[in-house]
């Protein structure tokens, strides 16, 4: 072969991987986002949202796939499935995968959380400053608390301790055992088979915030509601996260829009929750549903009867090597700033399901 030919296929080579390289330079980067939640409710459709606003943004060089109602990962195995790489982003919440975050953990405790737009602020500010190791394996887009739980029943109205002992209510994680401590049986369901368990009779109610009663549909079962249960202020830590390894890959203006969506997102979300709330006990009387209030020396027998649960938590983490002063440096700060949180809400005059 002589030189001339030599140097063509230099030539053709070089152009040839002079254009591969350009070309997986302009290639998108592919991620998969992965949700619980079915398609309907507002919770997936925002987040739909906001899947859509990330890929607009990123002028083509992210293209997120969005997977609802459990058809990539269930609730249960979103974190680990995250940590795995089955999915790059998640939502749940960590009642679904007890022990995993325990820090996180304390937020679900029955600390006074009066609504989302609240719970939300808090509950990020506490991740900001705590920054807890057990997230190493990820990177934390945002968090949000679900509005406060209500006692919610299919057949039985109750007004007392002793109208709910024994019977069989949906609750998981930290929320399990304040079912309880409240005299119940809890039964651990992931929220999109609890309508089913509920017709079926697997369980007899559910504590859990309003907003399913219109977002899953079980206002059309759901009887009764108490709102008694509001005083213990008990809810469930959501987060969405991405896996640790697809963070620190992505280019510096990548993560910076991630970062920045998802602070916009948290504030829409919060806001969201807390018209989905006051929209679900309305659908929820127009099934005919009826609200049921107990007396203050009533709801006083409540707020007792779950302070074992926090007892319990602080044990729970000193055995993992925490100290106890440190547990009551966590829930003090969140008290602390769930007053400030409550002040802004009421100035800004943001509507809430309850009056608090």
């Amino acid at each position: 072969m002589g030189r001339k030919p030599v140097m063509i296929v230099v030539a053709v080579f070089v152009f040839l991987s002079a254009f591969s390289f350009a070309h997986a330079a302009e290639s998108p980067i592919k991620l998969k986002f992965a949700n619980f939640i079915v398609p309907a409710s507002r919770n997936s459709v925002l987040f739909g949202e906001f899947v859509q606003e990330m890929n607009r943004r990123s002028n083509g060089r992210l293209e997120i796939s969005y997977y609802t109602g459990s058809t990539l990962l269930t609730a249960s195995k979103m974190a680990a499935g995250i940590a795995s790489g089955i999915a790059d982003i998640g939502i749940s919440h960590c009642s679904y995968s007890r022990g995993r975050f325990p820090v996180m953990e304390v937020n679900e405790l029955p600390v006074g959380y009066p609504s989302t737009w609240v719970g939300a602020h808090v509950v990020n500010e506490f991740y900001e400053k705590v920054k807890p190791k057990e997230w190493d394996q990820y990177h934390p887009l945002l968090f949000c608390m679900a509005s406060p739980n209500i006692m919610q029943t299919v057949s039985k109205p109750f007004k007392t301790l002793e109208d709910l002992r024994g019977l069989r209510i949906r609750g998981t994680g930290r929320i399990a055992d304040i079912v309880k401590a409240l005299g119940a049986s809890p039964v651990p369901i992931e929220m999109p088979d609890v309508y089913e368990g509920l017709r079926r009779g697997v369980a007899e109610g559910i504590l859990i915030s309003a907003e399913v009663l219109k977002g899953f549909k079980i206002g059309e079962l759901i009887k009764y509601v108490n709102t008694t249960s509001l005083k213990i202020g008990g809810s469930f830590c959501f987060y969405v996260t991405m896996n640790r390894g697809k963070w620190d890959a992505l280019p510096d203006d990548m993560k910076k829009l991630f970062t920045d969506v998802s602070k916009e997102y948290m504030e829409k979300w919060a806001l969201a929750f807390n018209e989905m709330d006051i929209e679900a006990m309305e659908f929820f009387k127009g099934q005919g549903g009826q609200i049921v209030t107990s007396s203050d020396a009533e709801s006083a027998r409540w707020v007792k009867a779950v302070e074992p649960v926090i007892v319990e938590y602080k044990k729970d983490l000193v055995s993992k090597g925490y100290k106890e002063q440190e547990v009551d440096t966590w829930t003090g700060f969140i008290k602390e700033r769930i007053e400030y949180w409550k002040g802004q809400e009421k100035a800004r005059n943001i509507p809430t399901a309850y009056e608090y």
